[in-house]
Order: C-alpha cells, then structure tokens, then sequence
C-alpha cells in the first residue's frame, strides 16, 4: 500500500535532534531509502555492587563506566539509537491501512492498530503443540514494521510481490542499523524473514491473524458505516492455514452472514 500523505509523520524540526540523529532523519524524510549503515554506538557498562551484610546492597548508587563492571552489555542499543527507533516506529502509528482508505472509510485504522491487535490474538490463543506464542506475538509486532519507512503497500498499487518484498528488506535493514545493530536488531530480521517467508508453525498462524484480523475489521466497518466489503472477504476465502485460524475466521464469517440475512429480511 501507498503512503497516505495526510497521515505521514513530519519529521521533527532537526535543530532539536542530537547531532547522532540528524544524519538518519534527514536521510529517512528527505531522501529515498538506501542500504548505507549507520555508525554503531559505544554503550555505558554497569558495575555490580556485592551485597552487605543483611543480604541487600548498597545504598549507594550503582556506579557506570569507569571503574571495571563485572557484567557489561555491548549488543544492546544505547538511549539515543532506541529513542531515534521509536520515534520513526511513530509513523506506524499515523499511517492509515490504505485499504480502507480505498474503500472511503473515514478514520481509518493505523497499521499499529492492526498489528496490536494480532499481537493480541497471540497472547489469548490457546496452548498448540509445537508453537512458541511468545515467539507468534514478537512476529505480529514486527512483520508490518518496515511499512514505518515504505508505507502500506496494496494490491490496488500494482507493485509486484518481489519488488514489494526488496522494498521493507531494504527498509528493515535501515531500521535495524538505526537501533544499532546487535541481538536485538538481528532478532528483528529473524523473525520479519521467518514472517515473510512463512517458514515455521508460529509464521502461519500469525499469518492467520493477519487474514483474521483483517476480515474482522472488515465487518466491524460494515456495521459502523453500513457498507458491504465484500473484497477482503473474497481474498482471504479458502487461505486460511491453520485450525484456529480456520476457526477464528469462520465466526467472523457466520456473524457476518447472520447480520446480512437480517438486513435483506
């Protein structure tokens, strides 16, 4: 899907960033997206303190930097890498699914939105053999994450599949050096490539609730705008891969097909 330009997040005024960030947001707003890295940031260490005697520890201040830590991080991000993240991730929030956009819904949901909700259906899902739910909820925050720089890319687009995919690769692969790389940014890939590849039990599922979720905000804007969308309903029909998917879907289905009976009665 195309960016919504109503919706699009300004960047913020750049005399404000540090001067870490102001190199990655003019890249980000003012130029297309490109495969260059970013430079990784030295991070603080934190020293352990032993306990005293009651079995507690100091009151004294954990002490940072300097005086040799017993236990230091280097692959997580530093402040300033996580707060440039977050705040591009910001646009997931003010982007508007284009599908619905195309279909005149007024105040649309965000792809935040849908994917919170997914992430939802993961956590209250039941116990499945062989499938990590923790795992299924980490894919459904991250597998629309890409869109924060590309934008909800349709069908109604015309961009082919391949190019849609090179697309959020490059872009994920911006975010992630962004964050700086390390664990974190490496796990963020894993599991957008495990998605999009569809290449484990937890990424069809998940890419159940993408369709669920998608045909369940489908007929709660029938009801809230007295439309029939029949086309998400069409696209998604026969693609469902797992029983509870399978499931999910066909309650939403028999509401729908109850709620229009009684129209047409």
């Amino acid at each position: 899907m195309a960016v919504n330009s109503s919706t699009h997040l300004a960047p913020p005024p750049l005399r404000s960033l540090p001067r870490s960030s102001f190199a990655f947001f003019s890249r980000i707003f003012l130029h297309p997206v490109s495969p260059t890295g970013f430079p990784r940031r030295s991070l603080v260490s934190v020293r352990a303190q032993a306990p005293t005697p009651d079995g507690y520890g100091s009151k004294q201040p954990l002490s940072l930097g300097k005086s040799g830590p017993l236990f230091e991080s280097t692959d997580s991000p530093s402040s300033s890498s996580v707060i440039d993240f977050l705040t591009l991730c910001h646009r997931l929030k003010t982007t508007k699914r284009k599908g619905w956009i195309n279909h005149g819904i007024n105040g649309p949901e965000s792809i935040a939105d849908h994917m919170y909700r997914m992430a939802l259906m993961s956590l209250i899902a039941g116990d499945l053999p062989g499938v990590n739910r923790e795992r299924c909820i980490k894919i459904a925050l991250v597998h629309d994450i890409a869109e924060a720089i590309v934008g909800d890319i349709t069908p109604s687009d015309g961009v082919p599949k391949e190019e849609k995919s090179r697309r959020e690769s490059a872009a994920l692969n911006e975010m992630c050096q962004l964050l700086g790389g390390g664990m974190r940014a490496e796990e963020i890939k894993e599991l957008w490539t495990e998605y999009e590849n569809n290449s484990s039990l937890e990424a069809n599922l998940v890419k159940d609730f993408d369709k669920v979720e998608l045909i369940l905000q489908a007929f709660e804007y029938e009801i809230e705008h007295g439309k029939e969308l029949d086309e998400f309903f069409h696209s998604t029909a026969g693609k469902f891969q797992t029983d509870v998917g399978k499931s999910w879907a066909a309650e939403v289905l028999s509401r729908r097909n109850s709620r229009l009976t009684n129209r047409h009665n």
